[in-house]
């Protein structure tokens, strides 16, 4: 029954908006061809964009660490519907405040996956809106796999060793 709700409020933020998600981000000026934001090394188009873009039909981001990806580049290029469509329902917001940061790199340090539960490990670099160092986000996130699609639970500093 949770399975199902959660997909239901998924599929209710992803569809609240007709626009699809790749006009979004042809507006956002981000072309197809060029390299992904979350410094996979493919094009947009090979890699979170298909995430982003697929997702109302059905083709869901294929890992824990993909699903991680795919959100860094929802953030990077200001993709609030995905980041909802992708939170688990018995932990999302509700409503997501983007703040206009810059981002500046993405670090994937480690990530596994076991049966439907998978974490990963990643460090984020950004810039505030007004200027100032760089800072980094240094987060484990948890992830659960419903019906076929990965959702983000939480995420945590990693302890320290």
């Amino acid at each position: 029954m949770l399975q199902r709700r959660a997909l239901r409020h998924a599929l209710r933020i992803w569809l609240r908006r007709p626009a699809s998600i790749i006009a979004t981000m042809r507006k956002k000026g981000m072309p197809s061809h060029l390299p992904c934001p979350c410094g996979s090394g493919l094009a947009y188009a090979e890699c979170c964009g298909a995430w982003h873009g697929g997702l109302a039909q059905g083709q869901f981001a294929p890992t824990p660490e993909a699903l991680m990806r795919s959100r860094y580049s929802a953030y990077v290029l200001g993709l609030p519907n995905y980041l909802m469509a992708t939170w688990h329902g018995s932990s999302s917001p509700g409503e997501l405040d983007m703040q206009p940061l810059k981002w500046l790199g993405l670090e994937v340090r480690h990530a596994e996956q076991s049966g439907d539960a998978g974490v990963v490990e990643f460090v984020a670099r950004f810039r505030p809106p007004h200027g100032g160092p760089a800072e980094r986000l240094h987060e484990l996130s948890r992830f659960v796999r419903e019906q076929g699609q990965w959702f983000y639970i939480d995420g945590q500093p990693p302890s320290e060793q």
